[in-house]
């Protein structure tokens, strides 16, 4: 099936299963190659007597015998210039091993007999054709040339890291070209090769060469009479619309789209048009939101029995709804419908992409333990699809949102060492030149900016700013004016911020003007401009309310405390607080979770002003408390701001309760964190994160 493997490949193949035989095979080889044509000859004159007499050495009916059959009838159909190409290209094949294994005589003098050991088993566990045995000096037989790229094409799909790289593929298709140009399939393999390094010239260039090919072979044709040559033409037009679309030229897929719209109306293909119409709806939600086209799609795909296609419209149709804010519960029945679809026509690349979706959904919706168990489910269950063995089913983009979302939730609760290690599993599954390798990059960019704006090092996260913009534009300016907000610089940061909201409006990133809104509110704070932040939270409320954003609802709800507790209305800010804090709780980040700690605390101080001395007293130990267990928090993420923060106020309150010795254990670790990290002349208890 396979091309000519070399021919210590061979022998090792042989002695795996067949030991004595491994011997012979190699004499006579050299025999032949070392001897002279008659050689040859005489080793086919002798396969034939394998079948004569009362008990023959092989059956004429077995599948050797019918091997044999096959390759001796076609040895004696060769003209004696073909027989003589034969013999030369046979000594040439044997000649090459000695040469190979003369080399490597030679080098074993200089090599350790370890070192020679262990690289003789890395080669034995490289179970994965490697480049130079997978090339070849000649043309290959049809058989061996569509074996390998149906090959190449299921792990470029399935297990990328397995497949060649770009270079070396792209090489072999060219060799395979140069002795067969109108080989259709080789131009696919070309195209979907290009694709992999964002080539867009070879990409268009080798699509269109592969639709060109197939009409001139007449492929398309034989299976399909005439039809063959439109059907042809405008599943063209559609992949050359797809493929500008891919690379964000919506003009010039939207002219293509229109084409192979016109042709299959021609010819009344609603298969094809059913794929025009889902492409479109993609088109057209660039512009505008197009509900009405997804559902007219998923409707027609049913009625046309596209089970996949129809599912991938309620895919769009509920991340769509999602991110218009309609219910979870109602998200989760139409997903539950899609996957009654899946399973009863095993799509498994389709269960993979609904998992990874209520994984984001959850995500999105602020219900951390449910994502993660979505997460858990996908990354344990195993493929429907028969795959070769060594071959990862999982590597697509479904397993990559998983991941990232797995070492983000990480990240988020304080286990930065699983997090980098779910980050290395990345990097290892997804190569930085593969197609999902985004992904991760802007996943692990914004881990280690977190990380940096939790240990004071701004200068750190500033540099990180530039990679995270690269990636993901909206993401890297929100969080250039984190950084300018936390070096103080108000102004630059409030005109970046304004901005930036101006453009999410323009674009319905809900999440990301909820984000903006509470960073102007506490913009205001910094400004001692409190009453001016207050309608700012009340907008952000309102939006995450409609948008049933229910973690960024809460924490909005801690900033709208937070105002109260400046403004003087403790008793009002410690009763929205109890109301906010569980969904904190049960589902923030350990920095969410300590920073909302800490307001109880503060709030419970601030009221505690009003009481008699023994309920102050109890109010103040149970402030206390509260402290230390938002310190556990803080510690956690490694968070050394807020840390002192939290010693200064608990050093106050133990001072004010006359524990002396707590007192001064807290003032040290006060001063050795204020020593580390100088304050920037903001008060103490004018932020609340």
């Amino acid at each position: 099936q396979g091309p000519d493997m070399p021919l210590s490949r061979l022998r090792k193949a042989i002695e795996e299963s067949c030991p004595h035989l491994a011997s012979s095979v190699h004499i006579r080889l050299k025999l032949m190659a070392e001897g002279e044509l008659k050689d040859m000859e005489q080793f086919f004159d002798d396969l034939s007597d394998s079948f004569t007499g009362t008990e023959p050495e092989v059956h004429k009916t077995s599948v050797v015998g019918l091997f044999l059959r096959h390759m001796i009838l076609a040895y004696n159909k060769l003209s004696f210039s073909q027989v003589y190409k034969l013999y030369t290209a046979l000594q040439q094949y044997f000649q090459n091993d000695e040469k190979k294994n003369g080399m490597d005589e030679s080098d074993m003098e200089l090599t350790n007999t370890e070192e020679l050991e262990g690289k003789m088993e890395k080669e034995e566990l490289d179970v994965p054709l490697r480049e130079e045995e997978i090339s070849c000096s000649g043309p290959l037989s049809q058989k061996q040339a569509e074996y390998f790229l149906s090959q190449q094409a299921s792990l470029l799909k399935n297990d990328e890291t397995k497949a060649l790289t770009p270079a070396s593929l792209q090489k072999e298709l060219n060799n395979l070209l140069k002795f067969n140009p109108d080989f259709a399939e080789a131009h696919y393999l070309s195209y979907l090769n290009s694709l992999r390094v964002q080539d867009v010239f070879s990409s268009t260039h080798s699509l269109l060469h592969y639709f060109d090919r197939l009409i001139l072979t007449g492929a398309e044709s034989k299976s399909n009479g005439d039809e063959g040559y439109g059907r042809s033409l405008r599943y063209a037009a559609l992949n050359l619309a797809a493929l500008h679309c891919r690379f964000g030229h919506y003009q010039q897929a939207e002219l293509a789209l229109q084409e192979a719209i016109r042709i299959a109306q021609e010819s009344n293909d609603h298969v094809c048009l059913q794929h025009c119409l889902s492409w479109l709806y993609i088109l057209e939600q660039k512009i505008f939101d197009s509900c009405v086209l997804l559902e007219h799609s998923v409707n027609k795909s049913l009625h046309f029995g596209l089970p996949y296609l129809a599912s991938l419209g309620i895919q769009s149709l509920v991340q769509q709804r999602a991110f218009a804010g309609k219910a979870a519960n109602k998200l989760m029945d139409a997903l539950k419908d899609s996957d009654l679809l899946h399973w009863k026509h095993s799509l498994s690349e389709l269960i993979d992409i609904s998992i990874a979706q209520k994984t984001a959904i959850w995500r999105l919706y602020g219900r951390s333990t449910m994502a993660l168990q979505q997460a858990q489910t996908l990354l344990s269950m195993n493929s429907l699809e028969a795959v070769n063995v060594g071959v990862q089913q999982n590597n697509t983009e479904s397993f990559a949102v998983v991941l990232c979302h797995l070492a983000e939730l990480h990240a988020e609760q304080g286990y930065f060492a699983a997090a980098s290690e779910i980050l290395k599993h990345l990097k290892e599954r997804f190569p930085p030149n593969s197609q999902h390798a985004q992904l991760w990059m802007l996943f692990d960019q914004k881990i280690q900016f977190e990380r940096a704006m939790n240990d004071g090092r701004y200068h750190i996260a500033d540099s990180l700013v530039a990679g995270i913009t690269a990636l993901n534009s909206i993401e890297g300016v929100y969080r250039k004016a984190i950084v300018l907000k936390a070096q103080n610089q108000m102004s630059e940061a409030h005109k970046l911020l304004q901005k930036l909201l101006i453009h999410c409006q323009k674009i319905k990133n809900t999440e990301m003007v909820i984000s903006v809104l509470l960073a102007i509110a506490e913009l205001y704070w910094r400004s001692s401009c409190h009453t001016i932040a207050l309608p700012v939270l009340l907008q952000a409320l309102a939006l995450s309310r409609e948008y049933s954003l229910q973690y960024l609802a809460s924490e909005t709800v801690l900033n709208l405390a937070f105002s109260q507790l400046i403004l003087g209305i403790t008793e009002q800010a410690l009763n929205i607080l109890h109301m906010a804090i569980e969904p904190v709780l049960a589902h923030g980040a350990v920095l969410d979770k300590g920073c909302a700690m800490f307001l109880v605390a503060k709030c419970q101080v601030a009221s505690a002003a009003s009481y008699a001395p023994q309920k102050k007293i109890e109010a103040l130990e149970s402030a206390i408390l509260n402290l230390n267990e938002a310190k556990a928090y803080f510690a956690k993420v490694d968070c050394k701001e807020q840390l002192r923060d939290v010693l200064y106020f608990q050093a106050r309150l133990f001072h004010t309760l006359g524990k002396t010795q707590e007192r001064n254990k807290c003032a040290m670790l006060f001063r050795q964190l204020h020593q580390e990290l100088p304050a920037h002349g903001v008060p103490l208890i004018n932020a609340f994160k």
